[in-house]
């Protein structure tokens, strides 16, 4: 067999790095293995399934096989390329911020129901981490203003530089702040959080993707997972706008608790919307999707 014949493609580098990936135990290991690969090797899932028999460098697959050993470690994806995809937008991520998830998206199906596409209003995502949730919004509707706080300067530079890359620097502000402090009262239409929800007892039991590699800040909730709602609700109320619209991801079990913390705040209509897992995530005063799905644009 000649070397050229023996050489990798992208087709079998891929399959070589998935099958390693679940011989490890790795949850979906193809996708985690294309993922890898587009990197790597400098081509795209449409490369990959047009062009499958490409041939892989030496360089391209040294990287490959560094960054599947890294997997193994149990490094997320995220973390090994430093960026994640959110929504419909691309967001670079740092050890100082919370990988953006699937379930926030969850509050995004919320305030856009809530704000057609030509409606203009001034949202505050607080605790803003990635800028995940503010950019991915303003990314959708053209009117929309935003602030993101936190009280993380590292936090805060990686949000920047995500609102640079996507171009929305002209609509996004981010400052360091605790919660809305310093804010005055009632300053915004939408008000959105993702706050550390994790009982503290429970952060050692964690996957090693989000334990190890998650910021604690981000994720440490207190003894009950409850601290930052019981905070984050009187000054929702205190910053919000009659009429607007407040929204913040829960723990799947959290969801009668965080609500009578709203309602004891002063809020009427709460409501817990579940998430595409079925499971309680967003508590919000706002429109349920489940009931009324955002139209098709």
């Amino acid at each position: 067999m000649t070397d050229a014949a023996s050489a990798p493609t992208l087709v079998t580098a891929w399959k070589a790095a998935a099958a390693r990936l679940k011989e490890g135990r790795i949850d979906s290991p193809s996708i985690d293995a294309r993922l890898l690969l587009e990197v790597a090797a400098g081509c795209s899932r449409t490369d990959i399934l047009a062009d499958p028999y490409r041939a892989v460098t030496a360089d391209q697959q040294a990287a490959l096989d560094g960054f599947v050993e890294r997997r193994l470690r149990r490094e997320p994806v995220s973390r090994i390329l430093g960026r994640k995809g959110f929504w419909k937008i691309m967001l670079n991520v740092t050890p100082d911020v919370l990988s953006p998830r699937p379930d926030s998206e969850a509050i995004l199906d919320v305030v856009l129901l809530a704000y057609p596409p030509n409606k203009a209003f001034e949202m505050i995502d607080l605790g803003t981490g990635s800028g995940a949730i503010l950019l991915a919004t303003l990314a959708e509707r053209f009117g929309a203003r935003g602030v993101g706080t936190d009280i993380s300067f590292e936090a805060l530079a990686v949000a920047k530089e995500n609102a640079t890359n996507l171009e929305l620097d002209n609509r996004a502000t981010f400052l360091r702040t605790e919660w809305a402090a310093g804010f005055g009262d009632h300053s915004f239409d939408v008000v959105v959080s993702n706050p550390p929800y994790i009982p503290s007892g429970d952060i050692p039991g964690l996957d090693p993707e989000v334990r190890d590699h998650d910021p604690l800040l981000a994720l440490d909730g207190g003894p009950d997972g409850l601290t930052a709602y019981r905070e984050l609700a009187p000054e929702i109320m205190r910053i919000l706008k009659p009429g607007g619209l407040f929204a913040v991801e829960i723990g799947w079990d959290q969801g009668p608790q965080v609500k009578a913390l709203f309602e004891a705040a002063g809020f009427e209509n709460v409501i817990v919307v579940k998430d595409l897992s079925d499971r309680d995530r967003v508590v919000t005063n706002g429109p349920d999707p489940r009931t009324n799905p955002v139209p098709k644009m």
